[in-house]
């Protein structure tokens, strides 16, 4: 198997990002276990904040072994809105999303940041990877159930906090940004959508939050274990659609 740990994370834009998120799930799976549910090393509470969130997958990533981390959050912004801001590669578009998006910032709110943004998409835009899906829905796509606006809206900083982790270039791959062949010496990043993968499993007790962060932990391990996850990290796409993809990001799943 590629991978040593297989860890689902079900992200939540709410409040803000100290706050306590019954929603923001943490499950951990290894080669001989299924998912474990992880919960904050805070003393006394046992919801995770998005700030501790981000250090445990620091933790993670520092760790001698190699794992895979899915988000359940966009990674990016479709391609419209890049060309809209003459943004050419994902790394400015991170760094440009900050400066306009500041959401990690103590006591901020995605809805007070969200108010008269010049940094904002429309909910008809879509990427590639949710027009091959039949329920995604776009990034910008705020206050409609089930939308994952704020979660991605909130998330992306984390995501440019620990891509500007100096020894996190040399160990760990943010896909497909850097490429879609993830090599075995190293760790990946990727963006997952439950949806793909929940309804394979029993719930077995876990409420939907739970459920989802554990699906994607056991599905990437599945995958894993039946070595067919290179098939997953290599979509077939036509070229411009890499290259599109290359910028938009892409769902781990979406073949």
């Amino acid at each position: 198997m590629k991978f040593d740990n297989y860890i689902g994370i079900d992200y939540s834009g709410a409040k803000t990002v100290e706050s306590r998120l019954k929603g923001l799930q943490v499950y951990e799976a290894t080669q001989d276990e299924q998912p474990a549910k992880i919960t904050t090393l805070a003393q006394g509470v046992k919801n995770w904040s998005r700030f501790e969130v981000a250090q445990y997958c620091k933790n993670v990533l520092e760790s001698d072994e190699i794992s895979i981390i899915g988000i359940d959050h966009g990674f990016s912004f479709p391609i419209d809105y890049m060309k809209r801001y003459g943004i050419n590669s994902w790394d400015d578009f991170l760094l440009d999303f900050v400066r306009h998006w500041p959401t990690s910032e103590p006591l901020t709110r995605v809805d007070s940041v969200r108010n008269n943004n010049p940094r904002i998409g429309e909910a008809k835009e879509l990427r590639l990877c949710e027009e091959w899906t039949a329920t995604a829905q776009s990034v910008f796509m705020f206050d409609v159930q089930g939308s994952v606006a704020k979660s991605t809206h909130s998330g992306l900083p984390w995501l440019l906090w620990l891509r500007e982790i100096p020894t996190f270039r040399e160990r760990v791959l943010f896909w497909p940004f850097d490429g879609f062949d993830v090599p075995d010496d190293k760790s990946v990043i990727v963006e997952a959508y439950p949806a793909l993968y929940k309804r394979r499993f029993c719930k077995q007790g876990r409420n939907p939050d739970e459920h989802d962060a554990w699906s994607i932990s056991a599905w990437m391990k599945e995958a894993d274990r039946r070595e067919i996850l290179d098939r997953y990290f290599n979509p077939p796409l036509m070229l411009d659609e890499l290259e599109k993809a290359k910028l938009e990001g892409w769902i781990l799943g979406v073949c």
